[in-house]
């Protein structure tokens, strides 16, 4: 979760499957052109996908002429619109109707396809990325996800230079899946993790660079499809947003938290691992403490955790740091991760300390006993806990040295300067005041 951000919708709501499209004039004829097409809404910055998504927006706008096309799946808010129209010269909503979606993933699947595929088709976006590719001669193109791929085959795209941004491999996400699933839907997260990873290694054909956001991701990409134009873009944290607050009165001292979309499968294998497998025993020895789950969407399962002993179902807030600043402790007990979790760093950014899974400090870098704690089995989460909730002079030192390493390692500016010299923007993107780009060095 990220800033707090109001949003009203639209009286006059587009019906689904509507396109709302918005153009302002062009900054000037020198500027470069960039065509960037997302599978979602890239504002505002509350989760995973659209923190990432929005820095880059940001970034690649700074330095050209933004076209952003993007999907979403209900009513686009007027403000969202508004804020996009700042950054981009043209901006295109394309509504998918949610009934739908599923019919157009199993037709996809039937057809030899990924569901992904399916789940983010739309005839109305491939016209308006032919439309626009056909009266702007685009300087390079951005394609944030594998999903959105299927739309760079417009003919006044051949030869316009484009970059991928898998932001992680996707495909490993569903064998993960499959591994902790039984009967038939394992044996359609696997179908689903094959047929991507064929997708995923296809698109080193497509793009003068592909990008993922960590070096792990990375390697893990190079393993089933061995190109040269790999590069690795690390996601930032906003030190100033996610910074360190003064806590209520004694609130740190009795609860922990977790904060994540509450209807995303990996996140709720998480935590109800951690709800049924640790807490009980983290309870028989600090039975003070409250566990909290914080975040949007929350459906039956995580309903049902509330009905726990000692949890406590908080959901969708409009900001999320009153929450953080007020735990004990931050968990990220998950099984499956994929990426960089932006979780870990929010958190490590307001000073807490945190308990980790090995998956879910994947790309960090961060040390375990220093910057963090890592846990993996069910008795290292336990002692883990335990450790920190009686010492609470331990969770000042960890929180302070989580800050300080996040200062040093994830200023977003930082992180996406070599997005200047990737191939494909090399020589594209105009350097704004008091840009320095870092040496791209070599592919990972």
């Amino acid at each position: 979760m990220h800033h707090a951000v109001k949003l009203r919708s639209g009286a006059n709501s587009p019906p689904s499957d509507a396109v709302e499209t918005a153009e302002r004039d062009q900054v000037g004829p020198a500027r470069p052109q960039v065509l960037f097409i997302a599978h979602r809404v890239p504002y505002p910055p509350d989760r995973g996908d659209r923190i990432r998504s929005f820095h880059l927006l940001k970034f690649l706008a700074a330095r050209a002429d933004v076209c952003l096309a993007f999907l979403s799946d209900h009513a686009v808010p007027d403000e969202t619109m508004s804020v996009l129209r700042r950054y981009c010269r043209r901006v295109a909503d394309v509504r998918l109707d949610r009934r739908l979606r599923w019919l157009g993933a199993a037709r996809s699947m039937a057809l030899g396809r990924t569901a992904t595929e399916g789940l983010f088709g739309s005839r109305r976006l491939k016209h308006i990325v032919r439309d626009w590719s056909a009266n702007t001669r685009f300087d390079a193109v951005f394609a944030f996800c594998s999903s959105v791929a299927q739309y760079l085959d417009a003919p006044a795209l051949a030869g316009v230079p484009t970059v991928i941004d898998l932001v992680d491999v996707d495909s490993q996400k569903w064998f993960d899946y499959a591994e902790h699933s039984r009967g038939p839907r394992q044996k359609v997260f696997r179908l689903e993790g094959k047929r991507l990873r064929r997708l995923e290694a296809s698109l080193s054909n497509r793009a003068a660079a592909i990008t993922l956001v960590s070096p792990q991701e990375a390697r893990l990409y190079r393993s089933f499809c061995p190109a040269e134009h790999v590069y690795v873009i690390q996601n930032g944290v906003d030190l100033e947003y996610f910074a360190p607050q003064e806590t209520s009165a004694g609130s740190a001292a009795d609860h922990c938290v977790f904060v994540g979309a509450l209807d995303y499968e990996a996140n709720l294998d998480g935590v109800t691992w951690f709800c049924q497998e640790i807490w009980p025993r983290v309870r028989q020895r600090c039975p003070h403490m409250v566990f909290r789950l914080v975040g949007s969407n929350p459906g039956t399962a995580a309903r049902r955790l509330a009905t726990l002993p000692g949890v406590e179902l908080v959901g969708e807030v409009p900001d999320v740091r009153p929450y953080l600043s007020d735990a004990a402790i931050a968990l990220v007990p998950l099984r499956i991760a994929r990426g960089l979790q932006n979780k870990v760093l929010e958190a490590m950014a307001m000073g807490k300390p945190v308990v980790v899974t090995p998956q879910a400090l994947e790309g960090i870098g961060a040390t375990p006993g220093v910057h963090v704690t890592q846990a993996a089995t069910p008795d290292e989460w336990v002692e883990a806990m335990v450790n920190l909730i009686s010492y609470p002079d331990h969770r000042n030192r960890l929180g302070l040295a989580a800050r300080a390493f996040v200062e040093q390692q994830f200023l977003w500016k930082n992180q996406l300067e070599p997005l200047v010299a990737l191939p494909g923007f090399s020589g594209c993107l105009q350097q704004t005041e008091a840009d320095a780009p870092q040496p791209l060095g070599k592919p990972v």
